[in-house]
């Protein structure tokens, strides 16, 4: 059984709606950092104050920060099914992970494929009240996606974890895949 999850895709693949699919059907608990860190902005816990300073900016948030909220966020899920949604991102972030998690380890590994054009309409079709779903931005996020993240996929497949769905269609045929793919 699939206790610990990472959902990888690049930006607009679907990774938070699939999250919480798996969610309300499987029963995982979602972890997604970009809420995390806001949480703990609101909070106005230290390493909440750390993050904010780099959020306010448009930064990204340094992989050490992140990786204490999600350690955090773990820890007060012991014993139940999570989904990590948006970590880790880099190498680096995987690495440090794996020291986090303790006993527990990361079971599977999803990769929500998209292609690139898809991806940037999906985003310029979005606007979700987000000033920056453009075309451009979805392009320059790509490219980040590109050189930060995806290699996470040869990390984790070379650890046999990585799944690879193709996340082309409606979000409940993806889904399906998921549920096929974590089985």
């Amino acid at each position: 059984m699939v206790d610990t999850l990472i959902l990888l895709g690049p930006p607009g693949s679907g990774k938070g709606t699939q999250a919480a699919l798996l969610r309300d059907e499987l029963g995982f608990e979602l972890l997604s950092t970009g809420a995390l860190l806001r949480a703990a902005r609101e909070a106005g816990t230290e390493t909440g104050r750390r993050a904010a300073a780099f959020m306010d900016r448009g930064d990204l948030v340094p992989d050490d920060v992140v990786a204490t909220v999600v350690e955090h966020a773990i820890a007060e899920l012991a014993g139940r099914r999570v989904i990590l949604d948006g970590f880790p991102r880099t190498v680096a972030q995987a690495r440090s992970l794996d020291g986090a998690l303790g006993e527990r380890r990361v079971d599977a590994v999803v990769l929500i494929d998209v292609p690139d054009e898809e991806v940037v309409r999906r985003i310029a079709d979005r606007r979700q009240g987000r000033s920056d779903d453009t075309a451009e931005t979805a392009r320059a996020r790509l490219r980040v996606y590109h050189r930060e993240t995806e290699p996470l996929a040869a990390h984790y497949g070379e650890r046999g974890l990585l799944r690879r769905v193709d996340g082309a269609g409606a979000p409940d045929s993806v889904a399906a895949e998921i549920r096929t793919a974590i089985a």
